[in-house]
């Protein structure tokens, strides 16, 4: 791996861009190399020290991200998903590093994201904490070993800001409950239900959304038995988690083989033989 791995900030301006910044800043072995916002912005060909109103730290705030891929080795994306789409195929043509946090991708989003993936590593998680990911891992055994008796429900509670339902993160445990039971989430999952839904289908895994207050984010999945229920429930209570995620996804991808990974594969849970639902 690189010394010192140059790691670009897409969205520099946003929440997650600053809580990046500072996070990059305090991880020995990792250096601010890039930052980008879209045209227009303020922030453009300012100093990113000036801009977050503190010393100058030598890189310029660009709406080009080829300029600061070409001076990179990771770039990571908490943006949007047709910004991160774009930003996939030109990380892709820098052979850098791309760690996506953004969530609301769909279908077509992903199939993007695996196309660029054959020329470079991507790492793309609904989530990027160390928790949550302890929690899918174990949301998987606990539906493998469960039979189709049990019903599982995935509760998640997020600030009122939020734009996308239901959250990348639940979906991501849905995708794990999924595979313990060697199904896919496309064919199981139920998002909503209003009015004369009739009795729940055998082997649904449902989705229900809140939204309210600051709330960083809440996630419960349910194993709902015979006479007895199992809980399994992470709270996040500060965004940081997801920065430093993100920025040790980002040195953990430095000399990887192009690929599609997630943040199973950065923290070592993958269990042999189980690849992700994108590779």
């Amino acid at each position: 791996m690189t010394e010192t791995v140059g790691i670009a900030v897409l969205g520099a301006s946003g929440r997650m861009g600053r809580m990046l910044v500072d996070t990059i800043l305090a991880t020995p072995g990792a250096r601010i190399s890039g930052a980008t916002e879209r045209p227009g912005h303020p922030w453009i060909g300012v100093d990113l020290g000036v801009a977050l109103g503190r010393a100058a730290l030598g890189v310029v705030v660009t709406d080009e991200p080829i300029e600061s891929f070409a001076v990179s080795h990771a770039a990571v994306d908490f943006t949007a998903p047709a910004a991160t789409v774009f930003h996939a195929e030109l990380a892709a043509q820098a052979r850098i590093v791309h760690v996506v946090g953004t969530t609301g991708l769909e279908r077509e989003d992903m199939e993007k994201l695996a196309a660029a993936s054959r020329h470079a590593a991507i790492v793309r998680a609904g989530n990027m904490s160390l928790g949550v990911n302890l929690l899918t891992v174990l949301a998987r055994k606990v539906a493998q070993a469960l039979g189709p008796d049990w019903d599982i429900e995935i509760l998640e509670m997020h600030h009122r800001h939020k734009v996308d339902a239901p959250s990348g993160t639940a979906l991501m445990l849905g995708e794990a409950a999924a595979a313990g039971r060697r199904a896919n989430l496309a064919d199981l999952g139920v998002r909503s239900r209003d009015g004369q839904t009739g009795p729940r289908p055998e082997g649904a895994i449902g989705f229900a959304t809140l939204r309210g207050g600051d709330v960083v984010g809440e996630h419960e999945v349910i194993f709902a038995g015979p006479g007895e229920r199992i809980v399994l429930r992470h709270m996040a209570t500060d965004r940081a988690i997801f920065a430093r995620g993100a920025v040790r996804a980002a040195l953990w991808g430095q000399d990887r083989e192009p690929g599609l990974y997630d943040m199973i594969d950065v923290l070592g849970l993958r269990e042999p033989g189980a690849g992700t639902p994108d590779r």
